[in-house]
């Protein structure tokens, strides 16, 4: 096998790994009770855990054989192969928007990607490195913030989602930052490098282990396949010298391929939030024929979030109301 053919062998096992772990957080997730952030008496968010690691070790080999504008557009396929994973292994099927969405943020993160050219950047400065990441923790804090004040939990989700976006994009620029200025002979030089980058990726894992709560696993993971390597492009632009590809044309057909994803994640948000309210249904004999069909892994109404399900009309005698965990359900 040539090097390409494994380069772009290992950063598909990668995507696969990434896609793997998001269904194992979202079940987690989903699942009744626990922390919201940090399940650590979850043995499946510890192997959620340990598929992260695994995608991320296999992204760095891939990148060891191949180019970076190869292998990173090729991890944008983490949600088209999310997708049907979920349908195949949890029964969570996505509907027509969800995967028109998830498209749509796939081929434009990739075009995105695949138009950035990387230069001889030069290192950071110290005080440019601790800006930065003053900057970024400043970002996450107010996307965190903005989270807790949105009402409706599919968006609050996807700010949830973001805020992971931005931590793992600084990880990511901080850990190349680190690798070009580490060496052999000083192993430790950088340790207040290794510690940051540690705080941005553990932070990005429990705000996307958060993302999931509520809003089933498209959105959430779309937004962070999707700001990830936006943030960290960003800053390659501004501080690391690259570029776009073709010049003013390049720049153009970029910004048409940020649209395109940023659109992608915006049907999918929007399918998130017309599904939800058709997952709660009150009847009085509920049989299989007039069972409400979800188009997609809808989630259900939570306990307090205010969800008016209206007058039960006539007399019944034998109505139950049974409260579940995170859900409310009537039947008769």
């Amino acid at each position: 096998m040539s090097p390409l053919m494994l380069s772009v062998a290992l950063a598909l096992a990668s995507a696969v790994a990434y896609a793997a772990a998001a269904i194992v957080q979202e079940r987690v997730a989903a699942s009744a009770g626990g922390p919201r952030y940090a399940p650590l008496r979850s043995p499946a968010w510890w192997v959620s855990v340990l598929l992260n690691g695994v995608g991320a070790t296999l992204h760095v080999a891939a990148l060891a054989y191949g180019p970076l504008s190869l292998v990173q557009p090729l991890g944008a396929l983490t949600i088209v192969f999310a997708l049907p994973m979920a349908a195949l292994f949890v029964g969570r099927r996505a509907g027509r928007r969800a995967w028109r969405g998830a498209l749509m943020a796939t081929v434009g993160l990739a075009g995105l990607l695949s138009l950035t050219s990387g230069a001889e950047a030069g290192s950071l400065a110290d005080g440019e490195r601790w800006l930065l990441a003053g900057t970024a923790f400043g970002a996450v804090a107010a996307l965190f913030t903005v989270a807790h004040l949105v009402g409706r939990s599919v968006l609050r989700s996807v700010v949830l989602a973001a805020a992971a976006g931005v931590s793992f994009g600084m990880a990511s620029v901080l850990t190349k930052a680190v690798a070009e200025e580490w060496t052999p002979r000083a192993p430790l030089a950088e340790w207040t490098g290794l510690v940051v980058l540690s705080a941005f990726a553990v932070t990005g894992l429990l705000l996307s282990q958060a993302s999931y709560r509520g809003a089933g696993l498209a959105a959430p993971l779309a937004t962070v396949t999707v700001v990830n390597p936006v943030v960290a492009a960003a800053v390659g632009l501004t501080l690391f010298g690259e570029s776009f590809r073709y010049g003013a044309a390049g720049t153009v057909a970029a910004l048409i391929c940020g649209a395109v994803a940023a659109g992608g994640l915006v049907q999918l948000t929007l399918d998130r939030m017309t599904t939800a309210p058709e997952s709660l249904s009150v009847s009085s004999a509920p049989s299989s024929s007039d069972a409400p069909v979800s188009d997609g892994d809808s989630p259900r109404p939570e306990v307090g979030q205010g969800v008016d399900v209206g007058a039960v009309p006539g007399t019944r005698p034998n109505l139950e109301v049974e409260v579940r965990s995170r859900a409310v359900a009537g039947r008769s």
